[in-house]
């Protein structure tokens, strides 16, 4: 497959993802999956593998059948059965979120290097992957070795978010600051540190963007944001403007038994981020805390149940304390206070 020329505007995104994120060495092999949208960026993906002499194969979604995809092509499975290093570039349909998940089980399995850039579009290879991300790192190094001895905590916003989070000394901390390894893939662009918390009360108020479909078929919430209702790490009421999205958001976090349940409380790292942009693979990694409801990503956190679902949460300029340590203040880090 060939997913044609690559725009010279992209190539420096692209080349950070292969060079610093990935590490790509010459000679190893390449699975890079993508779907017609993410062409563009496929293309120029295609180009940074073969500038460091590595062995790529190309896989196009649409080869394999109809939008949505229901289950992970058999093709792409073994693609990644074979591989050194992973990457699946493509934009989310309703319903397929299990042949994405059927994917990072064989990268977890194989433990293989693994970039996921589902929603990734050309203004994000030219915005969030030409960041620095081994300031990223650092950061996140910091706020990890921070939160591993934390009680609690603390996140207010002026549009009403307003939680305390606890947390369970049993789990990890994971980062996922850009710079991946066996042990754990990571999205790209990254700078995420991550969680399942053990509690979570108060209200949280999605005034930017939502996570899975709802970001593609909604946009940014900050017209019409999402106020939802938290007690014991569970989702007890949702309400909106839009009635249409209301319902359609408390229906998927009951798919199952735990799709209500706080799965995630991640911190987003890229400080090479200056504003949100709509796009929820880019804008979790804006400075500030989100949260997820359903699948804890288990097999990093080490949290002992599952869900078949998993939807971020954002929300806009927040402002965080850690135990009583204020850290960021309306969306900007105080980096003095992390030893930076």
């Amino acid at each position: 497959m060939n997913f044609g020329p690559a725009s010279p505007d992209l190539l420096p995104g692209a080349k950070n993802a292969v060079e610093t994120c990935l590490a790509i060495k010459p000679g190893e092999r390449v699975a890079l999956i993508a779907d017609l949208p993410s062409r563009a960026v496929a293309a120029s993906l295609a180009a940074a593998v073969e500038n460091v002499h590595a062995l790529c194969t190309s896989l196009l979604l649409e080869d394999f059948g109809p939008r949505p995809i229901k289950a992970a092509p058999a093709a792409v499975l073994a693609a990644l059965e074979t591989a050194d290093i992973g990457v699946l570039c493509m934009n989310p349909q309703p319903g397929e979120l299990g042949a994405r998940m059927a994917i990072v089980r064989v990268v977890e399995r194989r433990q293989i290097r693994y970039a996921h850039m589902v929603g990734v579009t050309p203004e994000i290879m030219r915005q969030g992957m030409r960041a620095d991300y081994r300031m990223v790192d650092r950061l996140s190094d910091k706020l990890r070795e921070r939160m591993l001895r934390a009680e609690t905590l603390t996140v207010k916003t002026e549009a009403g978010t307003k939680f305390a989070a606890h947390f369970d000394r049993g789990l990890d901390w994971v980062k996922t600051s850009g710079l991946i390894s066996p042990r754990y893939w990571s999205n790209l662009p990254a700078g995420e540190v991550f969680t399942t918390p053990a509690t979570v009360d108060g209200t949280f108020v999605c005034d930017a963007t939502a996570g899975d479909h709802f970001n593609g078929k909604y946009g940014d919430l900050q017209r019409t944001p999402l106020t939802l209702e938290i007690k014991g790490a569970r989702l007890r009421h949702v309400a909106c403007d839009r009635k249409d999205l209301e319902q359609e958001f408390w229906d998927y976090c009951h798919t199952d038994e735990n799709s209500d349940r706080v799965g995630e409380l991640a911190f987003g790292t890229n400080l090479g981020l200056s504003e949100m942009i709509g796009i929820l693979l880019q804008d979790e990694k804006f400075p500030g805390v989100h949260i997820a409801f359903g699948d804890p990503y288990g097999n990093q956190t080490h949290a002992n149940w599952k869900s078949r679902t998993h939807v971020d949460v954002l929300t806009r300029n927040c402002d965080v304390w850690i135990d009583q340590d204020q850290i960021i203040s309306k969306g900007r880090y105080q980096l003095d206070h992390l030893g930076l």
